[in-house]
């Protein structure tokens, strides 16, 4: 039976800079070995000793014993990282425990989804990338950021590197899976009745974490732009949604070229409807935002295209 341990002595085994430098070396000695294969290199014990600064090999015996079943496993062949060890040596090696440099404020393309306007600038506050508009002084967008995005990107590169990663991530939120820990997400339209969002689009996506906690909102016509029949009507039409950021959606919300409805309410239904040009995809949803069937209709001719 495996010994379950609290989070504090999970913790605690690394209040050692030895096993700290241990986890650093038993990585960057897999890296060295530039093996291809399905898992990761095992490394001796003479291995290891060869990358670590340890006083002797009864040393290093003692502390791989106290990492072994947490953060190491050990085979016949040597030791390999568990998954909490790739987690915390990444964190490490990535230095994402440090503060990220400063950014902004900058202007970027876009319109304000609140007020319209071309005024908007990205900075860093806490740890987030933020949109602000200068003109009505509304945030309209925030999202979290590494600090080794930001060491690793500067300027236009770090605006697009924080596109990928927000499109990533409402992949991952729309299938319902957690981006942050990977469990199950629970997902509810809300209706918010005095949104401060167009008039398009009432609905918010509220998804849960039960396992982290992590809790992601989204309104519902901008929780399908990653459908994958959202992707297609708009790649054929010269537009790759997955290389946008979400702000660079907010002028067809503004304008009401996206919209949604709630069309049924027992069992719950909606309907969203994205439009480009005379064109428009419509999608409608479950109770849990769940993409249940999708139609296309072409210019003014309201030919059907149903999937």
């Amino acid at each position: 039976m495996t010994e379950t341990r609290s989070a504090t002595e999970i913790f605690h085994l690394l209040a050692d800079d030895t096993r700290v430098e241990i986890l650093r070396a038993v990585a960057v000695a897999q890296y060295e070995l530039e093996q291809v294969g399905s898992g990761a290199a095992e490394l001796a014990f003479s291995e290891i000793y060869d990358h670590v600064d340890v006083e002797n090999t009864s040393k290093l015996s003692y502390h791989l014993g106290e990492l072994t079943g947490t953060y190491l496993r050990k085979s016949d062949d040597g030791y390999s990282l568990s998954h909490a060890g790739e987690r915390i040596v990444r964190f490490i090696l990535s230095g994402n425990y440090e503060q990220p440099a400063s950014f902004g404020p900058e202007p970027v393309a876009g319109i304000c989804v609140f007020c319209g306007e071309e005024a908007l600038e990205a900075s860093l506050s806490h740890q987030f990338f933020r949109i602000d508009c200068t003109q009505c002084e509304q945030q309209v967008v925030g999202q979290p950021i590494t600090p080794a995005q930001v060491e690793t990107h500067d300027g236009d590169s770090l605006v697009q590197s924080v596109k990928l990663r927000s499109a990533e991530d409402a992949r991952q939120i729309r299938r319902g899976m957690c981006p942050e820990c990977g469990a199950d997400l629970s997902a509810e339209v809300i209706e918010i009745p005095e949104s401060p969002l167009p008039d398009a689009d009432s609905f918010l996506v509220a998804s849960t974490c039960e396992a982290c906690l992590r809790e992601y909102n989204s309104p519902l016509t901008y929780s399908v732009v990653y459908h994958p029949a959202s992707v297609a009507f708009h790649w054929e039409r010269g537009v790759d949604v997955t290389a946008r950021g979400i702000w660079e959606f907010h002028e067809h919300l503004y304008e009401g070229r996206w919209t949604s409805e709630q069309i049924a309410s027992d069992p719950e239904e909606y309907r969203v409807v994205l439009r480009h040009g005379e064109d428009e995809v419509r999608l409608a949803l479950d109770a849990t935002a769940t993409v249940v069937r999708t139609e296309r209709v072409r210019g003014e001719s309201g030919e059907f295209r149903k999937s």
